[in-house]
């Protein structure tokens, strides 16, 4: 028998979700209390995120674990973008009534999993349940500095070495494999093709529904000495317009350097503009003083120069035009 979550009621739904979860390291009392409590060791790091079926995600397209391992990600790399280790997370989820229990409970167990793989000792403490026309996420993420200074956008001088650790493009080139193959005519998603694109695709399909951001490396960047660091999760043009104009500086990409390190990833030729147009891979783009040898797991993609009074952003030394996602510009075939 499936049982929705109106039929099992709050108290029933929160046992079955609590029970895919395992407990974070710092929390001193987790969940079921008013509050959770979290132990941190220095600066505290917060971050929020929401995910709402339609625009940010399809149902159609993810399973609950995916959705879930999506969630944590997404919200993990913020906090390694800062330099910091992640220590919790919260969950406020709303859901049809008619929504199957096990539908979060896969949920569950998908940010349970990512964030034992890709930030050990994390774990979600706490939360909120609720009804809503569609499936309605946030995620609120916290990490610690212990000790070491954040890493902001604004701290990127010129001469610098610009550079990126993780995937790049991939998740965008899932996207588009989507609508462009599992989607009708007016971009309503559907789910009938696609366990034949998962057979021929995995790798970029994987790279969309379940990205696995570097989250060890943004504190082994703030260790050696990254000046400026963000995730990119709308897209590379975008978020290196924006920690450009952050740090008052012009980024020049380059193309050559692109193309040798992320042309080929996960065994997929991924061209150039894909990696400038692309979003949700939610990689690490830092800067480094140019004497500073790289950290393991970024690769070179440019360097900052002078701000110029054409562009914050350029590539091979031409003026860009930031392209990607905007939620407030963009509107997905269907949303």
């Amino acid at each position: 028998m499936v049982l929705s979550v109106g039929e099992l009621g709050e108290r029933g739904v929160l046992g079955r979700v609590l029970a895919q979860l395992d407990p974070a390291d710092a929390a001193v009392l987790g969940p079921g209390d008013d509050c959770a409590v979290v132990r941190v060791r220095g600066d505290l790091v917060v971050t929020t995120d929401t995910m709402i079926e339609g625009p940010d995600f399809r149902a159609a397209w993810h399973s609950g674990f995916d959705l879930g391992w999506k969630l944590a990600a997404t919200n993990l790399s913020d906090v390694a973008a800062m330099g910091a280790q992640p220590t919790a997370l919260t969950l406020a989820l709303a859901v049809p009534r008619d929504t199957p229990v096990s539908l979060l409970e896969e949920i569950a167990r998908g940010m349970n999993a990512a964030t034992r793989e890709l930030a050990p000792g994390c774990g979600v403490v706490g939360g909120d349940l609720g009804t809503a026309p569609v499936i309605t996420a946030a995620v609120t993420a916290l990490g610690e500095m212990a000790g070491q200074e954040p890493v902001t956008r604004a701290g990127a001088r010129a001469g610098d070495t610009v550079a990126y650790a993780g995937e790049l493009g991939l998740a965008g080139m899932g996207l588009s494999l989507l609508f462009a193959e599992a989607a009708d005519p007016a971009g309503v998603a559907h789910s009938r093709t696609l366990p034949a694109l998962r057979g021929t695709h995995p790798e970029i399909l994987a790279a969309q529904l379940a990205p696995t951001p570097p989250i060890g490396l943004g504190v082994g960047a703030a260790r050696a000495g990254a000046t400026a660091m963000m995730d990119v999760s709308d897209s590379l043009s975008i978020d290196a317009d924006r920690l450009a104009r952050a740090s008052g500086v012009t980024l020049d990409l380059d193309t050559a350097l692109l193309s040798e390190g992320f042309g080929v990833q996960r065994g997929v030729t991924v061209p150039v503009s894909a990696m400038l147009t692309g979003g949700e891979d939610h990689g690490l783009l830092a800067t480094f003083p140019a004497a500073v040898a790289l950290p393991s797991g970024f690769l070179p993609v440019g360097c900052v120069v002078a701000p110029s009074a054409e562009a914050p952003l350029t590539l091979d030394g031409t003026a860009l035009t930031p392209s990607g996602w905007d939620p407030y510009v963009v509107r997905w075939p269907g949303a």
